[in-house]
């Protein structure tokens, strides 16, 4: 492995702030984050402004290309909390594929995919967390490899749910490991690379 100066990081991106150091808008941005982040820093694809959960920070510019341009699949999980129950039938929709609308305007079937309920969401969350579990709803477990714009939320209309919270728990074996929203963890290189599967060229 390569020894650099590069510095890795992985943070739980809060809900309500956006995936970027700088944007012209009044939003909230990485920075505003109780951190003091290297010079070059930027953050590796995205989580919406409303979505919240694992985000991988580097000054690595190839990194963004290694995991998400290469020609290898990296698995990425979703906790998704969804209005209504959901049924079997609705799980062995979202596992096969379902038709989305994406940016330009035309329909694409998602790739077969993991999809499950989940009884007990605790596990994926972070502690003292507020579940708010009223009114009638279920926590689903969905795995991609692909990263379509909004794509979760997008499958989940697609089989007719509300989609109420998304957290992205894990990108291959890169989890949040306990963080609270706003909190950052600084990774080793070595770590880094191994747990997201990729190759440091």
């Amino acid at each position: 492995m390569k020894d650099t100066n590069d510095r890795y990081f992985i943070i739980y991106k809060p809900r309500n702030m956006v995936s970027q150091f700088v944007s012209s808008h009044k939003v909230k941005l990485l920075g505003d984050l109780d951190y003091t982040f290297p010079e070059g820093i930027h953050a590796v694809g995205r989580l919406d402004n409303n979505s919240e959960g694992l985000l991988l920070l580097t000054t690595n510019k190839k990194v963004t290309r290694l995991l998400f341009e290469s020609g290898v699949p990296h698995k990425r999980r979703y906790l998704v909390k969804v209005r209504h129950l959901v049924t079997k039938e609705t799980i062995e929709q979202l596992r096969t594929g379902v038709s989305i609308r994406i940016k330009g305007g035309g329909d694409y079937i998602t790739a077969p995919c993991e999809a499950s309920i989940v009884e007990n969401p605790g596990i994926f969350l972070p502690a003292n967390d507020e579940m708010n579990d009223y009114g009638t709803h279920d926590w689903i477990l969905i795995t991609i490899t692909e990263g379509k714009f909004r794509q979760v939320r997008k499958m989940v209309a697609a089989v007719k749910h509300q989609c109420k919270r998304l957290i992205r728990v894990s990108i291959e074996d890169m989890t949040l490991q306990n963080l609270q929203p706003g909190e950052v963890k600084e990774i080793n290189e070595k770590d880094f690379f191994e747990k997201l599967k990729i190759m440091n060229h």
